[in-house]
């Protein structure tokens, strides 16, 4: 698989093709794939020229290593715009989210954690595959803090609503098989095969006519009607943002220590 030419790619986020299929992998396996700000930016104009070149069927999404998907989000760098009451600064437009107008189909080869902002990304794939020691986790509320990057909205409509709600209410990590079992992911394989199967099933889905599956992606992905629940969530999770408590969650994760939340 040969380097993509794609421009303005950097270090954290590692971007291939070949045959109508882009991998794209989160680069920073120091840190558990954690995404930063501008890799967070990057990855939206990476898969706004995937989803704008009709030599690319579909996309692979992937972390390096073994040991992370994503960990979620820099905390140390995103917390002090998020809880300074500017979710605007990450959430530009409150009715989309990852990959909301992205209608190239996107598989995600879940390779290890998926946590937080982790799972923001998976749940805004469309088929997944999970190694046999990836894990999923949204641990926002234990902090604080609400998966306000599309988890709150996403996870309710594609679990059962009891798993999604002890999900997002506990923090409590699932397993890949307790995540298969419930709907979460397609099927788990051995880590050493995740890629492999990952770009098999992506050149099945090559195979069918171009227009055909863009089109049927948009249909589902539109008539999901998705705007509203994203919007109520932005506006409810700002409020939560702007909080005292919510500067306490993450202040107490990277200090290793219990927080101490007021409930105001």
């Amino acid at each position: 698989m040969s380097v993509s030419v794609m421009d303005g790619v950097s270090d954290s986020i590692v971007v291939e093709q070949s045959d109508g299929i882009c991998v794209v992998r989160l680069n920073r396996p120091r840190v558990g794939n954690a995404i930063s700000a501008e890799m967070f930016e990057k990855l939206g104009d990476v898969f706004g020229e995937i989803d704008a070149d009709d030599r690319i069927r579909v996309a692979v999404l992937t972390g390096t290593g073994d040991r992370a998907f994503c960990a979620g989000a820099d905390l140390e760098e995103f917390i002090p715009t998020l809880t300074g009451g500017n979710l605007g600064a990450v959430i530009p437009d409150p009715s989309k989210r990852i990959f909301s107008d992205v209608y190239t189909p996107i598989i995600a080869a879940v390779n290890g954690a998926c946590i937080a902002g982790g799972m923001e990304l998976m749940l805004g794939t469309d088929i997944r595959l999970a190694a046999e020691h990836a894990t999923f986790a949204t641990p926002e509320t234990r902090l604080a803090l609400v998966g306000a990057g599309g988890t709150v909205s996403r996870l309710a409509r594609q679990v059962p609503w009891a798993v999604a709600m002890e999900m997002l209410l506990t923090g409590a990590p699932i397993d890949a098989h307790r995540a298969r079992e419930v709907g979460l992911v397609n099927r788990v394989v051995p880590a050493a095969d995740l890629l492999d199967e990952a770009l098999r099933l992506a050149e099945s889905i090559c195979a069918a006519g171009p227009l055909a599956t863009r089109a049927t992606k948009e249909i589902v992905v539109k008539g999901a009607a998705m705007e509203t629940p994203f919007g109520i969530e932005a506006e409810l999770a700002g409020r939560v943002f702007g909080t005292e408590d919510a500067v306490e969650g993450p202040r107490s994760f990277v200090e290793r220590r219990a927080p101490r939340f007021e409930g105001r």
